[in-house]
């Protein structure tokens, strides 16, 4: 029996995603590094310390850097990023983010995040989106992120549930990866070629039929 849902951020509740590809083009530029949009989707659900491996990747600096000298990239980053989302108010959910979390809040089932961001806290303060969850599962939790499914075990566990009780809602390829790795039922949002593997999938956030997916989650 369904009794919780677990959430990603980006790309789902609210689209942080121009905000990232600002700033890893202004990083990019900064090193004389190739970075564009094609490139920026495949950082889409994983963490920063991993985004800056795919980027030295395409670039061929792999090895050209220490693992000091990559977490200050990183952060560097970060600190771009962290500046932008200032701009982020209670108008910037995705269509239907919000309401499905009205809805779900008050037919009593629990609600939690499952991002690999460490700005996770912020971002939902900006959107005035904290009164939805009673569980924050981010990259501040868990070691290692996604594909592997340790937010969500951490936000499944916090809520007291094991993962065959609750519903990830994702849009990234390694999001869904995770999900079923850690034996959840999956939402994906988005196209068919990214989160087609999912138990379910939906164009976007507003046409989740929940009926639907109760009929699949059993």
């Amino acid at each position: 029996m369904i009794k919780a849902f677990i959430f990603d951020l980006d790309g789902v509740i609210t689209d942080t995603a121009e905000y990232h590809f600002i700033a890893w083009k202004k990083l990019a530029d900064k090193q004389g590094w190739k970075f564009d949009r094609q490139m920026n989707e495949e950082l889409r659900g994983i963490s920063r310390l991993d985004s800056i491996k795919v980027i030295l990747h395409h670039n061929h600096l792999i090895g050209n850097f220490t693992e000091e000298e990559e977490s200050r990239l990183a952060n560097e980053k970060n600190d771009l990023y962290v500046e932008s989302l200032k701009d982020i108010t209670p108008d910037d959910y995705l269509p239907g983010a919000k309401y499905l979390l009205e809805n779900l809040k008050k037919q009593g089932f629990k609600i939690a995040l499952g991002s690999a961001s460490k700005n996770a806290v912020a971002v939902l303060d900006y959107l005035d989106a904290m009164q939805y969850f009673d569980v924050i599962g981010d990259g501040t939790k868990v070691k290692n992120s996604k594909p592997a499914p340790d937010v969500f075990l951490y936000a499944a566990n916090e809520m007291g549930l094991e993962p065959s009780g609750c519903i990830v809602v994702e849009d990234a390829y390694s999001g869904v990866d995770a999900a079923i790795a850690g034996g959840f039922f999956s939402i994906g949002i988005g196209p068919k070629e990214r989160v087609g593997h999912a138990t379910i999938s939906f164009d976007s956030m507003d046409k989740i039929d929940l009926q639907e997916v109760f009929s699949l989650c059993k």
